[in-house]
């Protein structure tokens, strides 16, 4: 009598929304999914990872792995689901270049493929993770994750739609020529773009607050890490000021990114490996030029104000971290320079 009285009490606790419940969580094995499978542990929910091999890393007490195939909703539904019911889905899953053909299968069918899944397995509440770039959407990722929003507004299904700013590991890759000696490498003055980097703990914390925060039901939400919004050429002096350092900066003018799209599009014509790298430097001068921060649909302007924060993690404190040997910056697929 006992159990089933404990069994009952959890099912209407689930059923109302509070208390804990048993997650889905696509993208587990990327730096923010540990974050956010560590924030959800700690919140006492139930997490199944779904994750295409196997972690080289372990998985909390709380949280199991699943190995599955995310394009086929049979290999979902047997090897994900197990007949299983389930509350909420959670991804922190992105593809991993940005390219058209990784984009689309990725960002828009995996997900349309886990959302249908999942909603059969009782869910009623998704959590996504977006970006903000989507705001001003040029590129086939932005497209194609536009296009899974709008998906998941139109399910009927609860959703959370987060779109951080600029990630540490985006941010961290002059670190190690800085040290040999290099110069910090900015585009154009290093004053054309700012943001409000974010933590992947502070990330992932946030995302797993969304399953108890009413008011971020149904809404699109951006959100930036502490502190001022910070440009390219701010990060290099405070990355030479924690190094005891002068500033020593190489300016890289804009235009020699468009005429390296411009050569290796024309040539990627005739050999399609060229055509994905006139991609991959679309996307680079896009950051190079846009700023991660919320974008004036009035004025066309990005506004640092308008960009919400939360956190605790600066991306000076992080740097100063990574160079005292208490942090690694895996970079992984945000590798660029």
């Amino acid at each position: 009598m006992p159990e089933r009285w404990d069994e009952a009490i959890m099912t209407m606790s689930r059923q109302a929304g509070a208390g804990p419940r048993r997650v889905l969580l696509l993208g587990a094995t990327g730096t923010i999914g540990r974050a956010t499978v560590r924030a959800l542990v700690s919140h006492g929910h139930e997490v199944v990872c779904l994750v295409r091999r196997r972690a080289d890393f372990a998985i909390p007490i709380g949280a199991t792995e699943r190995i599955v195939r995310l394009a086929d909703p049979s290999s979902l539904t047997r090897d994900g689901i197990r007949g299983e019911p389930f509350d909420v889905l959670v991804s922190c899953l992105a593809s991993r270049t940005g390219l058209p053909d990784d984009a689309w299968a990725i960002d828009y069918r995996a997900h349309v493929t886990a959302l249908d899944v999942s909603r059969a397995a009782g869910v009623t509440h998704v959590v996504l993770l977006s970006a903000i770039c989507v705001q001003k959407p040029i590129l086939a990722f932005q497209h194609a994750k536009l296009a899974f929003e709008a998906a998941l507004i139109a399910s009927g299904l609860d959703y959370t739609i987060v779109r951080p700013t600029a990630f540490f590991k985006s941010l961290s890759g002059q670190i190690d020529r800085v040290r040999r000696g290099k110069p910090f490498l900015i585009f154009g003055d290093g004053t054309l773009t700012a943001c409000k980097p974010i933590s992947d703990d502070d990330l992932g914390r946030y995302l797993a607050d969304c399953l108890d925060r009413d008011e971020r039901r149904n809404r699109v939400l951006p959100i930036g890490g502490p502190g001022e919004a910070i440009t390219p050429k701010a990060q290099g002096e405070r990355l030479f000021a924690l190094l005891g350092r002068q500033p020593h900066f190489k300016h890289v003018p804009v235009v020699l990114l468009d005429v390296i799209i411009a050569t290796l599009a024309t040539t990627g014509r005739w050999m399609p490996a060229l055509a994905a790298k006139a991609e991959l430097a679309r996307i680079g001068r896009y950051y190079a030029t846009e700023s991660m921060l919320v974008l004036d649909p009035a004025t066309g302007r990005y506004d640092a104000q308008a960009t919400p924060s939360t956190g605790s993690e600066t991306l000076l404190d992080y740097y100063a971290r990574v160079i005292r040997g208490e942090a690694v910056a895996e970079r992984g697929d945000h590798a660029v320079f």
